[in-house]
């Protein structure tokens, strides 16, 4: 989302939004005197009215399973809906009647403004809204060029096939990972490329290696525990048969639903108590004289705040880590050291058979990317 803020040195209205590997900022407008509160109002009510719209699009209606009438898609498409009148109510003289949160926090936006009773503010103020808007419209068609660029900081209930296109394009130059793919994709459909590339990369190892691929992933030992967890699930499913965005999209929008305070599905509870007794069980043996209490069990295998952004790092790191494996095993088959002049040419070489294996593994799997 865009964030707001008061530049006081310049008396200035400043908006700014991440682009994935550091944030850039716009003057939306100069200021007119008056009360520093009144300016820094006007700042919160607009980063709030950004984040209700961009939430938008992280949490579209056409995802979920029920339309009628009261149900979580007619709420979320009633919001979607109101952007149509965040403009109007922004320049309204008199209050407008509004039914949805987008509207409410429009018109609290539009209060702060009046307060300022600077009509050229009004103008721009309402120009830079509409372009927050479009960005969000945008970012919904798959386009994250220029504003609507913050997107790919965001973790989305949804992934466009046009992005997870555009990742595994970016995989296949690289597959080790680039730059674009973590400032021009949504991170959901780079995690559902990725999940593809790992799932190639830990299937070219373990031919290598003579083991399943998911005893490769496994056995990541540079991983975090929770990351190992995550890869695992997911390589385990492609190996059955799923596809990448069946097994990486539960994963985010179970973690989305972490973050707003629900544990949803009951299978995934139960196996989250087992997990605590376990861990519990474990805790007792090696520390007698705690208590269960001081156990800490995380709840999912992400990170709330970043699911999708998580989940695409764990990814990367797991197709790494299965290129360690096969590097390791291939400097224990050449009983040579890589130190040498001669070790880093062979590692190259490796390298390079690895790379056009796992282009090889993935290209045969690409009818099952979505």
């Amino acid at each position: 989302m865009t964030r707001y803020a008061v530049d006081h040195a310049r008396n200035a209205l400043v908006a700014h939004w991440s682009t994935g590997i550091g944030d850039v900022a716009v003057t939306v407008a100069t200021l007119p005197p008056g009360r520093p509160s009144d300016a820094l109002r006007l700042a919160a009510r607009l980063t709030e009215l950004s984040q209700a719209c961009w939430r938008c699009y992280t949490h579209p209606a056409s995802i979920s399973d029920q339309h009628g009438p009261g149900s979580l898609g007619w709420h979320r498409q009633r919001e979607r809906d109101a952007f149509a009148g965040v403009v109007p109510i922004l320049t309204a003289s008199t209050h407008v009647p509004v039914a949805a949160k987008v509207g409410e926090i429009a018109q609290r936006t539009g209060r702060a403004l009046r307060a300022l009773d600077s009509p050229e503010l009004t103008v721009q103020v309402v120009a830079d809204v509409a372009t927050e808007l479009s960005a969000v419209e945008q970012a919904e068609r798959g386009d994250l060029s220029g504003r609507a660029q913050q997107a790919v900081t965001l973790s989305r209930e949804d992934a466009s096939p046009l992005q997870v296109a555009q990742a595994d394009a970016f995989l296949n130059r690289q597959p080790f990972g680039c730059e674009e793919l973590i400032t021009q994709i949504d991170p959901a459909a780079a995690a559902i490329a990725a999940a593809h590339w790992l799932h190639a990369a830990a299937a070219t190892t373990g031919r290598y290696v003579r083991q399943h691929p998911v005893q490769v992933v496994a056995e990541g030992d540079h991983l975090r525990p929770l990351a190992v967890e995550s890869l695992v699930e997911i390589v385990s499913a492609i190996s059955s048969g799923a596809t990448p965005r069946q097994t990486v999209m539960p994963l985010i929008r179970h973690t989305l639903h972490v973050a707003e305070g629900h544990l949803c599905g009951v299978t995934d509870a139960k196996r989250r108590i087992a997990a605590a007794e376990r861990l519990v069980a474990r805790t007792r043996i090696d520390h007698p004289h705690s208590g269960s209490d001081s156990v800490c069990l995380p709840i999912t295998s992400l990170d709330p705040a970043r699911p999708a952004l998580d989940l695409l790092d764990n990814l990367m790191a797991g197709i790494h880590g299965c290129w360690l494996q096969y590097a390791g095993h291939a400097r224990t088959k050449d009983a040579l050291s890589w130190q040498d002049p001669d070790g880093d040419r062979r590692q190259e070489h490796h390298a390079e058979l690895f790379l056009t294996e796992v282009r090889q593994e993935a290209a045969t799997r690409h009818q099952h990317l979505l």
